[in-house]
């Protein structure tokens, strides 16, 4: 029996080896991108529901882009704070802001797909640039950036949604690892020419591509899925890019106690269940060889089976992901969260394991 498990221990971890090295590799060992602004006509889209404070102190990044044509359209979904408000006196302040009131609607209540799919029929451009009112760009090299990996076949463009760094926070170490991990998953699968998620935080895509697939209507009903399950559906191996050069990163604060950042994460992962059918498989493929390898290494030591063959096979897994990560990380200026990495890579495991069990039993609360 014990010998069995040895055996698919082995096989677990070539399959890890398989997925660090020789998918995600391909993001983590890639070329830096070469950047020609095209300065295409933009406009950019946030939607925003009792935002009040984070406008305040985000909005002055957005309109101070350096960028000769971009329009910012400004959605209130249905706000009962000083959202709105401050919307419309930025709309009278700066010629290229557009506002879209948003009322409740008893058919799409609470939806945000309903009211972007507002801004996005509002919007005078093509090229379609989102972020969330809690965001803001790294950079105001931000719109030049992302320009510049549109094509005439490229219509769908990701990036990378970042957190704010946290001093002497090691709950703030763990939420960024595994954006880190995540990243790294949906950027490599889109170089191998299957993409299957993108991050709402830091979207950009053709108008075209949207009522190409009837916008958000065949998941309407999914409260969550604004960008993962839009992607899911229109992004192909021919129509989507990745960015992840730094100054088109955007960023925002990320929750402060593990226990938030576990109700964001079971919103953020819920979704995963109406993926296609390859991609839910090789996300479910992943994490069991993630668990998986775990487990039968401490069930095998604990029998002291071929205890040295396991150390070195666990030595050998540590290296291979953390080489990889190691490259990811550099990309995504996110080195130091792999100064923990054994420990942080277990507690995001089983913290993934946790939520797609919670996710099974109950339904996360969603945009309100």
């Amino acid at each position: 029996m014990l010998f069995i498990l040895l055996l698919v221990f082995i096989g677990i971890t070539l399959l890890q080896l398989v997925y660090y090295v020789f998918i995600f590799g391909r993001f983590s060992f890639a070329k830096k991108q070469n950047i020609t602004p095209k300065k295409l006509p933009i406009s950019i889209i946030i939607c925003a529901k009792n935002e009040e404070e984070n406008i305040k102190k985000y909005f002055p990044t957005i309109v101070s882009q350096n960028y000769p044509d971009y329009e910012i359209v400004l959605i209130d979904d249905a706000s009962s704070d000083e959202t709105l408000e401050l919307f419309e006196s930025y709309e009278k302040q700066y010629a290229n802001v557009k506002l879209v009131k948003v009322q409740n609607n008893e058919a799409f209540w609470g939806n945000k797909k309903f009211a972007l799919t507002l801004g996005i029929k509002a919007a005078k451009n093509e090229y379609l640039v989102f972020t969330d009112a809690d965001c803001y760009p790294v950079s105001t090299d931000w719109l030049l950036q992302i320009s510049s990996q549109f094509t005439k076949e490229k219509t769908i463009v990701l990036g990378y949604g970042a957190y704010e760094k946290v001093k002497n926070s090691f709950v703030n170490k763990i939420i960024r690892f595994d954006a880190l991990l995540t990243a790294t998953q949906y950027f490599s699968w889109t170089k191998l020419g299957k993409p299957y998620m993108g991050i709402g935080r830091n979207l950009a895509y053709k108008k075209s591509e949207f009522f190409n697939v009837r916008g958000f209507m065949d998941h309407m009903k999914v409260r969550a899925g604004d960008d993962d399950l839009f992607i899911n559906q229109a992004a192909t191996s021919s129509n989507t890019e990745i960015l992840f050069s730094a100054d088109s990163f955007t960023y925002t604060e990320a929750k402060t106690r593990f226990k938030d950042w576990i109700q964001q994460k079971r919103r953020n992962t819920a979704t995963a269940h109406f993926y296609k059918g390859f991609d839910k498989f090789q996300l479910g493929i992943f994490l069991f060889s993630q668990v998986s390898f775990f487990l039968l290494a401490i069930v095998l030591l604990i029998f002291q089976y071929q205890w040295i063959v396991i150390i070195s096979i666990v030595v050998f897994r540590y290296l291979f992901t953390w080489i990889t990560l190691g490259y990811a990380a550099a990309k995504l200026k996110e080195k130091d969260v792999l100064y923990w990495y054994p420990l942080i890579e277990l507690i995001v495991i089983f913290t993934q394991l946790n939520v797609f069990v919670k996710n099974i039993i109950s339904k996360p609360i969603h945009w309100k």
